[in-house]
């Protein structure tokens, strides 16, 4: 079998708002074609335009080639070489950040392949399931531009995700610093105000993880603030500063009363390892596409095995990622959780529209997936209508 053509798409949500912190509002799909007319699916969450231009463009010279000149006429069924071509290929531009992207949303297309060939669930081709369930967490990210609106409407969101059987729900509580949601300047004393609410409305069967998004500069600011959250039994923080501070995130493991979670931006298995050596996370979050695909995200998996840490893969983006990221933690022994956006909860337009996802959710729980590849029902008519590139 033989790669024939790549196509790729800019597809952009008729609602899409860029004052909103939502990267579900926007994606690349990526569509890889066979000389045995089967078609693999991949997506990546990065800015679509700068995706579609590394894989779509000319090279220029041996330490930066076209990624579709590297994968034209190859053998899509040996991912593990494509990848490290792609790697070395595009190494001047890539090597980190969007270039790794780009090639994370290539490899999850020939998983997909793969698994279409075989026949085969995908999580079967990569070594079969140490999980009979998968418990996913609805990750919530209310509305509303003033505290009173955003307290209501997540506490709202998180008791609607309790009675659709979520038994975890994770938070987006950031009403100040750099990604602060709709403009918002509130104190901490609001943002405590806000957790307290909502572990009230969950009850204390729910697990519940708080995201801050990158809300301070320094551990020590963090911890004047969540020093005094034990109380609400929050089973991990998400990104308390910046990632690259790793100093203040192995202070953070060391003083803060909750595990402390980071790497949804981290490009490849290197990223993690200074991550979770230097940084001490307790819980390490590669997202499929940004991490460099499936292919790497094993890698990752390793490292943290290593370190006896656990992983909670991130995943804000459509059915394509979702159940990539469902085939991933199935093979995964330290995967507790994955992140799953609700499409009953969020106002992404993608995330409802553009796939079903290749998996069952019942009763709270991920069911084995059973369809090969990755299982994903692509929505053409969705594609037509929101691709603007």
């Amino acid at each position: 079998m033989r790669i024939t053509e790549i196509k790729t798409y800019v597809l952009v949500a008729d609602n899409a708002d860029v004052s909103l912190t939502s990267s579900a509002q926007d994606t690349i799909l990526v569509e890889i074609y066979t000389d045995d007319g089967i078609i693999g699916y991949g997506e990546t969450d990065t800015n679509p335009w700068v995706a579609k231009a590394l894989i779509d463009s000319p090279g220029t010279h041996t330490m930066d080639q076209s990624m579709k000149d590297i994968l034209i006429g190859k053998n899509p069924l040996d991912i593990s070489k494509r990848w490290e071509e792609l790697y070395i290929g595009t190494a001047m531009t890539g090597r980190r950040g969007a270039g790794v992207n780009a090639i994370g949303a290539i490899d999850m297309a020939l998983w997909d392949i793969k698994g279409k060939y075989e026949g085969e669930p995908v999580y079967k081709l990569m070594g079969g399931n140490v999980h009979d369930t998968i418990t996913p967490y609805a990750s919530l990210q209310p509305l509303g531009s003033s505290f009173e609106e955003y307290r209501d409407s997540l506490v709202e969101w998180a008791e609607r995700a309790k009675n659709l059987g979520f038994k975890a729900v994770k938070s987006e509580v950031t009403m100040n610093g750099p990604y602060t949601h709709n403009g918002m300047n509130e104190n901490d004393d609001k943002h405590t105000l806000v957790i307290e609410s909502v572990r009230k409305a969950l009850g204390p069967e729910v697990k519940l993880m708080v995201d801050v998004q990158y809300k301070w500069k320094t551990a020590e600011d963090a911890l004047r603030t969540v020093k005094d959250w034990g109380e609400f039994d929050i089973y991990f923080l998400e990104t308390p500063v910046w990632t690259d501070n790793l100093e203040d995130y192995a202070r953070m493991h060391e003083e803060a009363p909750m595990k402390i979670a980071a790497g949804e931006w981290l490009t490849t298995s290197h990223e993690f390892k200074d991550l979770i050596e230097k940084g001490k996370v307790d819980v390490a979050q590669p997202d499929i596409g940004r991490v460099g695909g499936l292919t790497e995200a094993k890698k990752v998996s390793k490292i943290v095995d290593k370190y006896e840490r656990i992983i909670v893969p991130h995943c804000w983006k459509t059915s394509i990622s979702i159940s990539a990221t469902a085939h991933f933690a199935f093979n995964t022994p330290s995967c507790k959780f994955i992140e799953y956006l609700p499409p009953q909860l969020c106002h992404e337009t993608l995330r409802k529209e553009l796939a079903n996802e290749g998996f069952e959710f019942k009763n709270g729980l991920i069911q084995l997936p059973t369809k090969s590849g990755l299982g994903v029902e692509l929505n053409n008519e969705a594609v037509k209508k929101y691709t603007v590139g």
